[in-house]
């Protein structure tokens, strides 16, 4: 069935993107963190066989795509799906499909990654659906500072961090360091007066937590570092760290700062790494730890606004 270039641009809309033949679609599954069930991923297999090749690839940004859909199959497809709790989309000049690595699980997770990413997912790829934004804007959450789904290359990035607490004058320079042998970093330094701990190297990954056997390194701070402005693909900028450790309430309040700071002062296609360099690093971080832009949400999002 022939497709026409209005029905290819409505369906983009809805998740479906179109192949290079020009007649057949691959469809965008969403979840909410990158993780689906057993039955969703029955519902998925099964919709792919009824509905399109068979086949489904798996993204960069955590998703599924159901490949080889024709045009006559679309409205069968996304009812097969919405069965199945399951929706398509992820496209378009908006708020992105979050992305989460496996920290929640992982040995090295210093957060719960998946239900903040649930929760990111909920209020601003949901709450945010409506609300056309300069360009598109992603958000990835990684629980540790391996940074497994490069958080620093999104336009805001969540990193778990853990910072220890050091206490020097409990260290006894011991010959054989445990805390120094845990640090992946090369952090702990050892001198004269025992070991030190060089903060500028130091990337807070906590492993160093609780190895020493006379308790020179203890829990201290566990908590999110943001990156904003960050950009992969044909030009690259890496995000630029806010200073300081922020709770799981602070993240939530500076994702939509930086959504509304992006719908304010970004221009038409202009990313959001280029407004911040357009604007200046210091302007964009002292909008985001202001509560100006909150206090001006809804002029913001009805376009009216200095």
């Amino acid at each position: 069935m022939p497709v026409s270039a209005e029905q290819k641009k409505a369906l983009k809309a809805q998740g479906f993107l179109c192949n290079r033949d020009g007649e057949l679609f691959n469809v965008r599954v969403i979840t909410g963190n990158g993780v689906l069930s057993s039955d969703e991923l029955d519902a998925i297999s099964a919709a792919a066989r009824q509905y399109g090749s068979g086949e489904v690839a798996l993204t960069s940004r955590l998703t599924a795509e159901i490949m080889g859909v024709p045009l006559q199959h679309v409205e069968g497809l996304k009812a097969a799906l919405a069965k199945a709790g399951l929706e398509t989309g992820g496209t378009g000049n908006k708020v992105r499909p979050v992305v989460a690595c496996k920290g929640t699980v992982c040995v090295f997770g210093l957060i719960d990654t998946q239900t903040l990413a649930q929760e990111i997912h909920e209020r601003f790829y949901k709450g945010y659906r409506q609300v056309t934004l300069p360009h598109k804007f992603k958000i990835a959450v990684g629980g540790c500072p391996n940074n497994c789904v490069k958080p620093d290359l999104n336009d805001l990035g969540i990193v778990g961090q853990r910072v220890p607490s050091f206490k020097q004058d409990i260290c006894r320079g011991c010959g054989k360091c445990t805390v120094q042998n845990a640090c992946p970093s090369g952090a702990v330094v050892r001198g004269e007066g025992g070991v030190t701990l060089d903060t500028s190297a130091c990337t807070n990954c906590g492993r160093c937590v609780g190895k020493c056997v006379f308790g020179a390194v203890e829990e201290g701070t566990t908590g999110y570092k943001l990156y904003i402005g960050g950009r992969w693909g044909k030009k690259t900028r890496l995000g630029t760290p806010l200073e300081g450790i922020f709770d799981c309430d602070q993240v939530l309040e500076m994702i939509e700062k930086a959504i509304l700071l992006f719908k304010r002062e970004g221009t038409p296609g202009e990313r959001f790494g280029n407004m911040i360099d357009r604007i200046g690093i210091d302007k964009a971080d002292a909008l985001l730890r202001s509560n100006e832009l909150l206090e001006q949400k809804q002029a913001i999002l009805e376009g009216d606004h200095a």
